[in-house]
């Protein structure tokens, strides 16, 4: 065995244990193994004490931290001895089995939502939103935007055949759509929308939908984030409806809405907002900031510097809390505001080549998220390792947007004008 100029007469003892079902149970007896067995190496030795059918690739931990080095190597760099039989936990490794045949588009695809297990959402360039069942499958088109359309989000989709869905473009405006998705024809079914949002004074970066609410926030270059409510009542109350025709198109009413409430506090363009609680919202921007704002009052409760302007923010991880951001270099910070009296980031996740566009957090995994970057590729983190899980590099320009979907894949739209969709990722 060619140990690659290290000792490979060494031997440990150890027992692979798992979470994993049948048939991924490894025999509970422990085996002898070169100390100086990598991660894949550990990989075969699971696969053959399974003797499965199909190789599958494992991801191993010890004491809750991943290997990502010879086994050798780990335990001298954690001072764990190798006298004594060691535990090792295997998981299946998180990395895309398949992917999808590219979605082309006629521009840049700049915006996607995956949050609902029935469609994707994309926002383009070309300034109109569509709707995917699948792949290959654009059931709706959603038009009206005079501008190229920079983020898109359902505002309620789960359970209903009806769904909101809210755009945000560089025209300064926003877009609410209803779309009845059992309606679909072929060719694809054009939407316009119901009700146009006018406020802001230049493009609108960003926009998020209230968790279990009817409202939406928005983050524009005019460094304001504004609240708008997206019910149908309000508008004809407060903001008369215009009545216009379209080409081939019946006369409809199409209401306008103001913004009930402006966040004001950033010095820079507001690119990022999400909304993970009721009634707290999370906004970055170029002025170096990630703020928390209080919905109710409307007053900041906490501002974060990060010395770098910043493309995108996402909250999730252990207890929801944590805060993860990416903009003008090539590194992926982490911060716990639940840690007193500093603004550090805990994690620093560098592989990179170049400026960050996206980062989102599994939503049902304390540890995992992904990222995309101006270089083209998406990478799969877990806190556990400074090392990206994986490296998915399909796009053949910038990577622009990304979003887990279903669970166990990742969308993503960029400048080579396609959606992307990697699939079979296990997250456990």
């Amino acid at each position: 065995m060619d140990g690659g100029g290290e000792d490979a007469s060494k031997v440990i003892h150890v027992k692979f244990v798992t979470k994993l079902d049948s048939p991924f149970q490894a025999p509970s007896s422990s085996v002898v193994i070169p100390s100086n067995v990598t991660r894949l190496g550990l990989s075969s030795i699971v696969n053959s004490l399974l003797t499965l059918e199909k190789h599958e690739a494992f991801d191993f931990l010890i004491d809750g931290e991943l290997i990502r080095m010879s086994l050798e190597q780990f335990l001298l760099a954690k001072g764990i001895s190798a006298e004594r039989t060691l535990e090792i936990e295997y998981i299946r490794a998180v990395a895309p089995r398949k992917e999808e045949k590219p979605s082309l588009h006629d521009d840049w695809v700049s915006a996607v939502d995956g949050s609902s297990s029935r469609f994707i959402l994309t926002g383009c360039y070309d300034g109109l939103g569509r709707i995917w069942s699948s792949p290959e499958s654009c059931t709706h088109i959603l038009e009206g935007h005079s501008g190229a359309i920079s983020s898109i989000a359902f505002v309620s989709s789960e359970g209903a055949e009806n769904v909101t869905i809210a755009t945000a473009a560089k025209d300064r405006t926003l877009r609410l759509f209803k779309v009845d998705t059992a309606e679909s024809g072929d060719p694809t079914t054009r939407v316009g929308a119901y009700k146009i949002l006018r406020g802001h004074k230049a493009s609108v970066a960003s926009v998020a939908a209230q968790k279990y609410g009817s409202k939406i926030c928005s983050g524009s270059w005019d460094c304001t984030i504004n609240l708008w409510d997206t019910d149908e009542a309000t508008s004809e109350l407060s903001v008369a409806g215009k009545r216009r025709k379209g080409n081939n198109q019946a006369e409809e009413t199409q209401l306008e809405g103001e913004a009930e409430t402006t966040f004001v506090g950033h010095t820079q363009c507001v690119s990022s907002v999400v909304w993970p609680e009721h009634d707290v919202i999370y906004s970055c921007s170029w002025d170096h900031s990630i703020r928390r704002w209080d919905v109710p009052t409307g007053k900041e409760s906490m501002n974060l510097f990060c010395g770098k302007a910043l493309n995108t923010v996402d909250v999730g991880g252990e207890g929801s809390a944590l805060v993860a951001a990416g903009g003008s270099d090539p590194i992926l910070r982490v911060w716990d505001p639940r840690k007193p009296g500093t603004s550090a980031p805990v994690f620093q996740f560098a592989s990179h080549a170049s400026w960050i566009s996206a980062c989102k957090w599994h939503k049902s995994s304390w540890f995992h998220l992904v990222s995309a970057s101006y270089d083209g590729k998406i990478m799969l983190w877990d806190l556990r390792t400074a090392w990206p899980l994986s490296v998915i590099d399909t796009h053949k320009d910038k990577v622009l947007c990304a979003d887990w979907w279903k669970g166990d894949s990742v969308v993503s739209g960029g400048a080579d004008s396609n959606l992307r969709i990697s699939s079979g990722i296990s997250i456990s």
